[in-house]
């Protein structure tokens, strides 16, 4: 028992030791990207119909490190600011899929083939799922009863940062100060914060694998094939995972014999789908665009993994870890070590900087209990949103119950769970 738990965690450390590196630079890279490119931007090259708009869309959301919840109310915000519902459908179906932090990770775990193909298949079925929908759904697209703000507030909102534009304190330099202390705020506690306990559980679950099923187990159970395909697409469409944590697991299950086909099918329907996501397609973009993308994603992993697998047998490749001995062991573990202690401080400060209200006792005060919330992205959308609303001074939303609370003057408390349904999210215990 000692031996096998020991076994446990040489395969967590080692399969952390790989990663954490990479994982590091991809945590910089999804700041950067998160603050540095404008939301104006984004809505503006998502916006009509066609073929292009769609192709944008999906090669905006390869690179994006969001999850499957929470590409949600960006693809709400992004579907009231006039983009097309292919579009839409597209940056929803590319987004989870892949991100740069979990491009790094495939390429330290899984090899430089893996690395490159994992993203491209996302982006081609980004653009499918688009397509299809702009291409089958182009009459309901002017249903009169579609609500589309072209004065939407941006997505990413930098405004924050208590400085107007006409203050002393808004020179080129600390707005740059300003951009880049959000970047690595985001990058290394806020991303994290959402990914940290997800990732840790995918690493405890590679080594577990690594110390109990011997070499090439399923190779005579799954091994290459549709079966192992449809096996892994049963198990990852309805769970929760993300990107870059499920990354661990699917070199594992490699390892113990499951082609890298059949890895690679799980890997883009587990990031992409979800039971709760689903729902919540199916309430914002409607039953037929739910249906083109779960036949889109599926139909895509499938096809992609058995090219994959065709391309590592025509190659007579592998689909193993880059460089294995690029960095010396001390980087490996001083890196592994930095991306712990990011991990433990992300979830920490996320615990105990919950926001509190301070509420007056002449302000009207109102609690909202909200469902559909899985990572901080989620709880700041919320946030925002009832931060904006008509009569509200304060606000703060707790991600672990679900409960919002907002304090002010002349509220509407209905015009505050439309906002928040808007988003994509449901409104429990009215």
């Amino acid at each position: 028992m000692l031996d096998k738990s020991l076994d446990i965690l040489i395969g967590f450390w080692n399969v952390l030791g790989e990663m954490s590196p990479y994982l590091l630079l991809g945590f910089l890279f999804a700041g950067i990207l998160f603050v540095y490119i404008p939301a104006k931007f984004i809505e503006k090259h998502l916006g009509g119909r066609g073929l292009l708009p769609v192709i944008k869309a999906s090669a905006l959301g390869v690179p994006i490190p969001l999850c499957s919840c929470g590409v949600i109310p960006v693809a709400a915000s992004l579907r009231r600011s006039g983009a097309s519902r292919g579009s839409t459908t597209s940056f929803l179906i590319s987004t989870p899929e892949t991100g740069v932090d979990s491009i790094l990770v495939t390429f330290s775990l899984l090899g430089i083939v893996f690395a490159i193909f994992r993203p491209l298949m996302a982006f081609i079925s980004g653009v499918l799922g688009g397509w299809i929908v702009d291409r089958f759904l182009q009459k309901e697209e002017e249903c009169p009863h579609e609500k589309v703000d072209t004065q939407t507030e941006p997505l990413i909102d930098l405004s924050d940062c208590g400085c107007s534009d006409d203050s002393c304190c808004t020179s080129d330099d600390s707005k740059s100060d300003s951009k880049f202390k959000k970047a690595i705020k985001y990058g290394f506690i806020e991303l994290p914060a959402d990914i940290g306990r997800a990732l840790l559980i995918g690493l405890l679950i590679s080594g577990l694998i690594s110390a109990i099923v011997p070499e090439n187990y399923f190779a005579n159970y799954l091994g290459h094939g549709i079966l192992a395909m449809l096996v892994m697409m049963a198990v990852g469409i309805p769970v929760y995972v993300c990107a870059t944590a499920s990354t661990p697991v699917a070199a594992a299950i490699i390892a113990a014999g499951v082609s890298p086909g059949a890895a690679l099918v799980f890997l883009m329907t587990g990031p992409a789908t979800n039971a709760a996501t689903i729902a919540v397609i199916w309430r914002t973009m409607g039953h037929k665009t739910t249906y083109i993308y779960l036949a889109t994603v599926a139909i895509t992993a499938l096809l992609s993994g058995l090219l994959l697998d065709e391309i590592f047998i025509q190659t007579g490749t592998s689909a193993t870890p880059a460089m294995p001995y690029m960095f010396p062991i001390w980087f490996k573990t001083a890196c592994s070590i930095v991306l712990l202690g990011i991990l433990a401080y992300s979830q920490l400060s996320t615990r105990f900087s919950k926001q509190q209200l301070d509420v007056q006792e002449t302000k009207e005060t109102a609690s909202i209990q909200v469902a559909g919330m899985n990572c901080s992205h989620c709880q700041n959308v919320v946030t925002r949103a009832l931060l904006e609303s008509a009569g509200v001074e304060n606000a703060s939303v707790d991600l672990a119950s679900g409960k919002a609370m907002v304090s002010g003057n002349g509220f509407n408390l209905e015009n505050l769970k439309n906002a928040i349904r808007e988003l994509g999210y449901t409104i429990t215990g009215d």
